[in-house]
């Protein structure tokens, strides 16, 4: 055991092998040696060991613990419920064994046997715990059935009664215990009991979450519309702490809902169990007035009461009677905030929520107001007057955010930008100084000046100003120098080293963000998306192995939490883990990572290394089946990782996030019906019985390429509508989510070309299953099928052309789209490779029968079928294009390597000495990116023409 934790296999089969020649019978050391071996990659004889000692039934503890742990590493827990059976029957009083036994059905989410596991457990030993899994394994069948009326109907109530038995004998002990009570309650829609169980004795045990109490009696009194008791209850709650945000929310929501029903306390009485209720806008007016009198005296200033009165004036503004309450100018408390909290990086998002009460034709005021009174100072006359201290430099930043999201920046020309970005830079060099002291992982306080400097030179890039994108880049890297962990600087690097076709310094900026766990599904696509799309596939395939290894070990980890989670009575917390593990498995991106994995690896691969039959079939593809689940696709991008501080119009909205889905969705069906079509070819290619229709059905080989037919109709209707999608000509912003590949797959051809192939595919089967006599007209289809593919591979490869850097007046412009098309060309090329070897299998039985019947006639007149000409001349034509296809890159790749960019006189006097090394070092790692793209895609077309060559029949 010693030598298996500490990674020696082979030892320990050694030392396992040595004790089992003494002991024959040492259950134990035979699983420790398949640990072993599984280890080493002998997953079978591992296995058949395993077998051997499960099929014992033991009950010894190391040999049930080891083969828990050999079955886990094996992916296979249903085995491990199988073992445990087996051990409570034989040992049926044994409290461990059934605990065992109850966490491994956990493990499978078998819920109805935790159920019965449970009870079990509860008649052995009873203590509460048990008997309450049994109970939450019930509310689990009722979250996992799909029948919503079973659940209500039946595992809900049944668990109802099983805790009101509790609750009736006075057993009720923990505060896990009420939580569940709550929870079943919740979801069979009885508010008011669940309300009462809360407010009730029970209600006492709820301690562990600060306001657990209280937080769940308002969810009820909301469930109904009980808006006195909510009114109270946070009136009161606001009382305590006057900064609680949310109560806030609460408080005027039920305000404005009593107003409406134009609600008066009954009298005599008490208003509501809650106490006093306020139902007048007068009243709340009175009541938030008082909130900030009371904040004045204390000693830290609380943000919560001013905030309050903003958001009050927001909502009186909305019903059209703010001015009849006098609360004040918003302008004059957003200044008057401004001044008691400018200094905190919190203040712009807190004003960002109201700017919009301010009039536009007001912002260049209030945005100088609040200039006057930040204390600035310069040195001399003309020049710029700088902070002093970081809390002057932070209410400073604040107002240029304030700024920017008011459009103020926006509207300015290009000279005024420029100027801009000039002063923000100065301030960005100058704040450093402030932040000699910080750690490596510690933020410059003035890193906003400069992602704002960023932010304006993106704006003048969008507007065609070339030199633009090259100076963000300069300044990011800049940035990066002094903050070296500040993530928007590496996002913002990524995106825009991805928007000009440079993908290899983005995947060691990825690396260093260090993404953990959820993040693989949040941000991955910024990884994902170009990878392959630049022709970087080593980095592709790493790139889709950690994304995939995330979303296959979810499974596993998901489960050992749910078990934690029984283990200690945080039951609440289960279904949240459930639908975690159905979000992650119905993730957008995990079904593209898929897929796109798999077409990249069959590039790769498939008839170089392997035969493409072999390649399908270690990936267990089957064009019959479709794994995504299209209905409960979940976009999970964080689509706004990327700060800004744009106004409204110019930010991401709700719509391009629908159309982003939308468009990602399409280009999915598109790549994963191609996928499907790919793995149909090595089914046809079975030689048939010509003109045996009853063998043909028999051997299935006919309902394969009804598949293949099929599966091709439905991507004519997918292409149909992704055509239709891009004729609305999108434009996502600059920072939003960036667009798929399919404009570029439409117009550069390879769709055209694409599709035609799959279509050549039928003809080729139909000439299979008639036979050369009598097919003059498919022979003659299939002819013209090949002319017009390479007419078509010849325009795809002509739009590869030309230079990916050219230097234009002293400024570099890139042309990543050819990247991406050549990308697009390896890719068709391939597959019209793999098509080409199916219509090979086709032929070469025909050609080796035609030679047969000569020699037995002896006559040298037996007519060559035009079939073998059209198709000798196809594959002629095919090498020619690409050794062409691999001079131009060969071409490609000497133009990059002569390139001398640092010989560019970077016209704009205007970059420092310390910008120009930055301005060299972001040229160079553009240019070596093209370079390595083009190198990996010339190796893999060089391996595509050796197989060209084999294909001459």
């Amino acid at each position: 055991a010693d030598y298996l934790d500490n990674g020696n296999n082979k030892m320990a089969i050694q030392q396992a092998d040595k004790l089992l020649k003494k002991h024959k019978d040492l259950h134990c050391a035979k699983v420790l040696k398949a640990i072993g071996l599984q280890r080493t990659g002998k997953q079978d004889e591992a296995y058949a060991l395993a077998q051997e000692v499960a099929a014992l039934e033991p009950t010894d503890d190391n040999s049930l613990q080891a083969l828990t742990i050999l079955y886990r590493e094996m992916h296979r827990p249903e085995l491990v419920t199988k073992l445990y059976e087996a051990a409570v029957k034989k040992v049926p009083n044994s409290e461990e064994y059934h605990s065992h036994l109850f966490m491994a059905y956990a493990r499978v989410g078998e819920y109805k046997k935790m159920q019965q596991a449970g009870m079990a457990l509860y008649k052995i030993v009873p203590k509460n715990p048990y008997y309450f899994w049994s109970v939450m394994s019930l509310i689990m069948q009722s979250i996992s059935a799909q029948d919503e009326n079973l659940s209500k109907t039946m595992f809900l109530p049944l668990a109802e009664r099983m805790v009101e038995k509790m609750v009736k004998e006075d057993k009720i002990e923990a505060e896990a215990e009420v939580e569940l009570y709550y929870m079943i309650l919740e979801r069979l829609e009885k508010y008011k009991e669940a309300l009462d169980v809360v407010r009730g004795k029970l209600g006492e045990k709820l301690t562990s979450e600060l306001q657990s109490r209280e937080n769940k009696c308002m969810a009820m009194y909301k469930k109904l519309c009980r808006w006195p008791e909510c009114n109270a209850l946070s009136r009161r709650l606001l009382l305590k702490n006057s900064d609680d945000w949310q109560f806030y929310i609460t408080y005027f929501d039920s305000v404005f809902q009593l107003v409406d029903e134009s609600w008066t306390p009954p009298p005599e009485e008490q208003h509501s169990l809650e106490g006093e209720v306020h139902y007048s806008i007068e009243q709340a007016v009175k009541f938030i007035e008082e909130r900030i009198t009371e904040e004045s005296k204390n000693a830290r200033p609380l943000r919560g009461p001013y905030l309050a009165k903003l958001e009050l004036i927001r909502r009186l503004r909305y019903r059209g009677c703010n001015d009849e309450y006098k609360l004040g100018d918003p302008e004059e408390l957003m200044f008057q905030y401004f001044k008691k909290f400018g200094d905190k990086p919190c203040c712009f998002t807190d004003l960002k929520v109201f700017v919009d009460l301010l009039p536009s034709s007001q912002y260049t005021k209030f945005i100088s107001q609040l200039l006057e009174v930040i204390p600035l100072s310069a040195a001399a006359e003309n020049e710029i007057a700088l902070p002093a201290d970081i809390k002057a430099l932070q209410q400073h930043l604040c107002v240029v955010q304030l700024s920017r999201l008011l459009g103020i920046y926006h509207a300015m020309d290009k000279k005024e930008k420029l100027t801009v970005v000039r002063e923000l830079m100065l301030r960005y060099r100058h704040g450093l100084e402030f932040g000699k002291s910080c750690l490596k992982t510690e933020l410059q306080f003035s890193d906003y000046y400069c992602l704002l400097a960023v932010h304006l030179l993106l704006d003048l890039w969008l507007e065609g100003e070339e030199m633009a994108v090259w100076q963000c880049l300069t300044l990011l890297e800049e940035g990066l120098s002094h903050s070296p962990s500040n993530a928007q600087f590496k996002l913002l690097l990524i995106r825009i080293y991805c928007r000009l076709g440079a993908f290899e310094p983005v995947a060691e900026l990825y690396s260093s963000l260090d993404a953990k766990h959820i993040q693989h599904d949040t941000i991955g696509y910024l990884l994902t998306r170009y990878a392959e799309a630049l022709g970087h596939y080593t980095a592709a395939s790493q790139s889709c192995n950690f994304a995939l290894r995330f979303f296959h070990s979810n499974q596993k980890d998901t489960s050992e939490y749910i078990i934690q989670a029984y283990k200690y009575g945080a039951f609440e917390k289960i279904p949240e883990f459930i639908a975690f593990r159905n979000r992650l498995n119905s993730s957008l991106h995990f079904a593209q990572v898929r897929t796109e994995r798999m077409l990249l690896d069959l590039l790769l691969e498939a008839n170089i290394s392997t035969s493409l039959e072999e390649s399908i079939k270690s990936m267990s593809l089957s064009p019959e089946e479709d794994d995504i689940p299209w209905k409960d696709l979940r976009d999970n991008r964080d689509l706004t990782v990327l700060f800004n501080w744009d106004p409204k119009d110019r930010d991401i909205s709700e719509e391009h996030r629908k159309l982003s889905l939308e468009e990602e969705t399409m280009w999915l069906r598109i790549r994963s019906l191609t996928l499907r079509l790919v793995s149909g070819l090595p089914t046809l290619s079975h030689t048939i019985q010509p003109k045996n229709s009853e063998k043909t059905a028999e051997n299935g080989v006919s309902s394969k390429i009804d598949t293949i037919r099929f599966l091709l109709q439905q991507l004519e209707a997918a292409v149909d509508s992704g055509k239709k999608f891009l004729e609305q000509k999108i434009q996502y912003p600059v920072l939003g989510p960036p667009p798929t590949r399919m404009a570029g797959f439409f117009s550069n051809g390879s769709c055209q070309c694409q599709t035609s192939l799959f279509y050549l595919v039928s003809d080729i089967y139909e000439l299979d299953t008639n036979g050369l006599e009598d097919s003059a007209e498919i022979q003659e289809r299939i002819g013209n099928s090949f002319k017009s593919l390479v007419e078509r591979l010849t325009d795809l490869f002509n739009k590869c052309k030309g230079d990916l850097i050219e230097v234009r007046d002293g400024t570099l412009k890139t042309h990543p789209n050819l990247l991406e098309n050549l990308v697009f060309f390896v890719e068709t090329i391939s597959i019209a490779l793999w098509v080409s070897s199916y219509c090979d299998s086709v032929l070469r039985p025909f050609k080796s029968n035609l030679q047969k019947k000569k020699k037995k006639k002896k006559e040298s007149s037996v007519a060559m079928p035009p079939v073998f000409t059209h198709f000798l001349d196809y594959v002629t034509e095919l090498q020619t294009l690409t050794s062409n296809v691999i001079d131009h890159i060969k071409g490609l790749e000497l133009i990059l390597t002569a390139l001398k960019l640092e010989e560019l006189s970077l016209k704009d006097t205007l970059l420092l000495q310390e910008e120009k090394k930055f301005t060299k070092t972001v040229q160079g790692k553009v240019q070596s990116s093209y370079h390595h793209s083009v190198q990996e895609i010339g190796e893999l077309l060089r391996k595509r023409l050796d197989t060209i060559k084999k294909l001459k029949i």
